[in-house]
């Protein structure tokens, strides 16, 4: 996803909307300002993540959101937040 999401808790955002959902995986930023989710569970709490996030945290910009379906792993056991 692209827009302006520094200095305004997006990562943490997204993290707190994952584990109320009960997602697992990541948030993290990337080299150029783009960020990350990586989402694992029941497709209708992917959905609802996905529009929360399109709308971002207070102060953010969303610009753009990609997403791309993948087969689950099964390899997270919580939702993080990395760093780089």
């Amino acid at each position: 996803m692209q827009g302006t999401v520094q200095g305004v808790f997006f990562r943490q955002f997204v993290k707190e909307h994952a584990d109320k959902l009960g997602l697992t995986g990541f948030v993290r930023n990337l080299t150029g300002g783009d960020v990350e989710i990586l989402a694992e569970g029941e497709q209708d709490k992917i959905d609802r993540l996905a529009n929360v996030v399109r709308k971002g945290p207070e102060h953010s910009q969303i610009r753009h959101v990609q997403i791309e379906e993948r087969k689950w792993s099964g390899e997270f056991k919580e939702f993080k937040i990395l760093r780089f």
